[in-house]
């Protein structure tokens, strides 16, 4: 029986909640990389004392969804109370809890009164960590080591630190984004001792019996859905879809999501770990069942992921995984989404853009990251939103100002791509259309998808359009070169890069 009433549960669940959410605005207002002050590429949570997720800001679901994983290994590799007060672990090692390695989690023990109380934990992509292409998420990558600095569960430590810089193209930067993030969870720890005698187990219980309730609310039974990824890098032979299968069971107040069927791990980047699958898999059942659930780890306790290592969905080293992050984890959540359409059609809408859009660029001294924003699925409830993130980010777009203050870069234009959502009762959104001027020469990795595929459509809507990649040599329309979903090349200063972005699928009968 809980120790709380209802009321003082649900005060004790948005204290928590807003803690992380303080945490996230310190991380974003002291940081120096537009990548995480504008666009807000960053996550915060509170964990237990034992690593279970406590509660979250409202941040990115990939990362707080296997944020848990990378708390697990900082208490595997130090112990429980291995760490002393202002203490904190490091890494970004996607088979010791990470997502790619662009994304360091810095993890911190809260003590109060020689007790451990907790752990505030944060994550942010830092634009460059080395690599064999500026912004380490090189496409033509085929093992981890080619695609930056690897780092285990440490102290951080000025050597540490030292390392960092040395391996990336942007070390000032990166230090200044560390530091960003220890400030960000000395925050957290400060105000996490203040519920030294909280009753936190209350917190995961809740999650738990909500998950229940809305699972023995779903319908019983078993449905499956497949989806693909347009390929696993820019070489010919890479060039063939990637098969993501799924399988949702409900029984009761338990579901197993199974993956047997999905390809094999490929010899490219389009790979996720187990840890980025589980996030995916978390998004996607609060999504369908109850988007009010809590988000804590008692919520995942009535759920099995089942991930056969050594697939696409669970890469085992030295897999590189660079897109598993930002490219599979949405085709994990679109082919979940897809199955529980099926169990629970008046909740679940069509497909959305379904690729992050990922654009990279460095020159002398500096590294840009984008995502960039697409169109939502139309759903039960109304049309999809268009110019927007969807599924496993939740990130902003890099406004132009922005973006051409620090960079030698202009936007020449941006704008809705009309016409690019699918037709449906409830259309799908549209997608952006961005042209942008390179003022020197530079290199540029993309990684998209949906460039192929088409974002589905449901109940009878029809699908988005995909997505396009060009190269407008000197700005010159006559000569557009049509670019794969995924490659690296140089441009040269008044070379224009333009990104056609996909839209949403459309729900019900146009």
């Amino acid at each position: 029986m809980s120790q709380l009433d209802p009321a003082a549960l649900q005060v004790l669940v948005s204290r928590l909640a807003g803690v992380a959410e303080e945490m996230g605005l310190v991380l974003r207002r002291a940081a120096f990389s537009p990548n995480i002050k504008e666009r807000a590429d960053c996550s915060a949570a509170l964990f237990t004392p034992a690593g279970e997720l406590l509660a979250q800001a409202e941040h990115i679901p990939v990362h707080l969804g296997a944020m848990p994983a990378s708390v697990a290994a900082a208490i595997d590799a130090f112990g429980a109370e291995g760490l002393g007060p202002g203490e904190q672990v490091v890494l970004n090692d996607p088979f010791a809890g990470g997502t790619h390695l662009n994304d360091l989690t810095l993890v911190a023990p809260c003590w109060s009164d020689g007790r451990l109380v907790g752990w505030a934990a944060n994550r942010a992509h830092h634009a460059d960590v080395g690599g064999m292409a500026p912004g380490s998420i090189p496409p033509e990558a085929t093992e981890i080591h080619q695609e930056g600095l690897r780092l285990p569960p440490v102290r951080l430590s000025p050597d540490v630190v030292a390392v960092l810089g040395a391996n990336s193209r942007t070390p000032g930067e990166r230090r200044g984004d560390l530091d960003a993030q220890v400030g960000a969870n000395l925050l957290g720890v400060e105000r996490l001792a203040h519920f030294a005698d909280a009753p936190l187990d209350e917190v995961t219980a809740y999650g738990e019996r909500r998950m229940r309730a809305a699972l023995a609310a779903a319908p019983d039974g078993s449905w499956t859905f497949a989806d693909v990824l347009d390929s696993f890098g820019p070489a010919a032979d890479q060039q063939r879809p990637v098969r993501v299968q799924v399988g949702v069971n409900v029984a009761g107040d338990r579901v197993t999501v199974d993956f047997t069927g999905t390809d094999p791990q490929v010899p490219g980047n389009v790979n996720a770990v187990e840890a980025v699958t589980v996030s995916a898999v978390a998004f996607a059942l609060r999504h369908a069942l109850d988007p009010t659930l809590p988000a804590n780890g008692g919520v995942m306790r009535p759920v099995t992921v089942v991930a056969p290592p050594g697939s696409v969905v669970a890469a085992i080293p030295p897999a590189a995984v660079g897109a598993g992050n930002v490219e599979v984890s949405q085709r994990v959540a679109d082919a979940c989404l897809g199955a529980l359409a099926q169990a629970l059609p008046e909740r679940v809408g069509a497909a959305g853009q379904g690729t992050m859009n990922n654009l990279l660029v460095g020159g002398d001294g500096w590294v840009y990251y984008e995502t960039v924003a697409g169109g939502q699925g139309g759903g039960p409830g109304g049309p999809g939103m268009s110019g927007v993130h969807t599924g496993m980010t939740n990130t902003k777009n890099t406004p132009v100002e922005a973006l051409e203050r620090h960079y030698p870069m202009r936007v020449l234009r941006y704008r809705l791509r009309q016409g690019s959502g699918g037709a449906g009762r409830h259309p799908g959104g549209e997608g952006i259309e961005r042209d942008l001027l390179m003022l020197e020469d530079v290199i540029v990795s993309l990684i998209t998808e949906r460039r192929v595929s088409r974002p589905w459509g449901l109940a009878g809507g029809q699908p988005g359009a995909p997505g396009e990649n060009w190269l407008l040599p000197g700005g010159e329309e006559a000569w557009a070169e049509r670019l794969a979903d995924k490659c690296t090349l140089r441009m040269k200063a008044g070379d224009v890069l333009r990104m056609l972005t996909p839209g949403g699928g459309g729900w019900g009968k146009p």
